[in-house]
């Protein structure tokens, strides 16, 4: 009997929960993509109906006319700003987490458990308790409206992330690989550089899309620290379509349309890496 009510879990009712989760998550995706070929008309009538025809009108104002401020040229210019804010942040947050990640995987030394539980606090500080003293920082320096105000807050939050899934990834690399490479004349580091770091493109990999990601969708900092389009990201951008009084769904959903695009593609060009990257640390070495 128990066999029975087994297999029909897993033959009907495990694929119509796959299907309702996989409708539900892709259902907006999916609405945002059809809205964004709609009239502005039809949008503020009837935005559920499947349009009677499909429209480039807004991608093409998104990308040609300006609008309430936020021209083509802002548009484009805070597509850039994300893509070199994130890019660098994803960078710094690499190369500092996975020496430090190397560290708290190898090395030996007072407090390394507790330093680490730290670290990872600071991944639970909500934005907000922080705001204040970063703003004040940034000011006193002279790096509001700056990319590197944006840089610094997103790498202070993505490290300790980098550090705990580098740090697992290290310690399921067999430790004899480093010690044969020492014996060759290696020192520590040189193993680290050639041994190491080659064997660890998953943990890299993964760690690099979801630094990446979570810098792309934020938008708490990029509000309070960005004045213009010399710094502003582009969910700040997206935000600025709606006014006052109105809301120009047209270009926010096409807007929406573009700032999803170069997510999906990187998540699912390396979605391989992502999974491998975070349960290699399950396993030691």
């Amino acid at each position: 009997m128990s066999g029975s009510r087994y297999s029909l879990v897993r033959r009907i009712l495990f694929p119509l929960g796959l299907a309702f989760f996989v409708v539900f998550s892709l259902a907006p995706f999916a609405w945002m993509v059809l809205s964004s070929f709609m009239f502005k008309a039809q949008l503020l009538t009837d935005p559920f109906a499947l349009p009677p025809h499909f429209t480039l009108d807004n991608y093409v104002r998104l990308f040609t006319s300006p609008n309430d401020g936020v021209g083509a040229a802002n548009f484009i210019h805070a597509v850039i700003n994300s893509l070199g804010i994130c890019a660098i942040t994803t960078v710094i947050s690499l190369i500092i987490g996975s020496i430090g990640g190397y560290a708290f995987a190898r090395l030996r030394f007072p407090g390394k458990n507790a330093l680490l539980l730290v670290l990872l606090a600071i991944q639970f500080l909500p934005a907000v308790t922080v705001i204040i003293p970063m703003f004040m920082m940034g000011r006193a320096v002279h790096l509001l409206d700056t990319w590197w105000i944006l840089i610094f807050a997103y790498t202070s939050f993505a490290l300790p992330l980098t550090l705990w899934i580098m740090r697992g990834y290290f310690e399921s690399i067999p430790r004899s690989l480093e010690n044969a490479a020492r014996v060759d004349g290696c020192s520590r580091f040189g193993a680290f550089l050639r041994v190491v770091l080659p064997l660890s493109a998953p943990g890299f990999a993964a760690t690099a899309i979801f630094t990446f990601l979570n810098a792309w969708d934020e938008f708490f900092f990029a509000l309070i620290f960005t004045n213009t389009y010399a710094a502003k990201t582009l969910p700040v951008a997206l935000s600025e379509f709606t006014g006052r009084h109105t809301v120009d769904f047209g270009l926010l959903m096409s807007g929406g349309v573009v700032a999803n695009v170069l997510p999906v593609v990187i998540a699912l060009s390396v979605q391989r890496y992502i999974v491998r990257g975070l349960t290699a640390g399950g396993v030691k070495g």
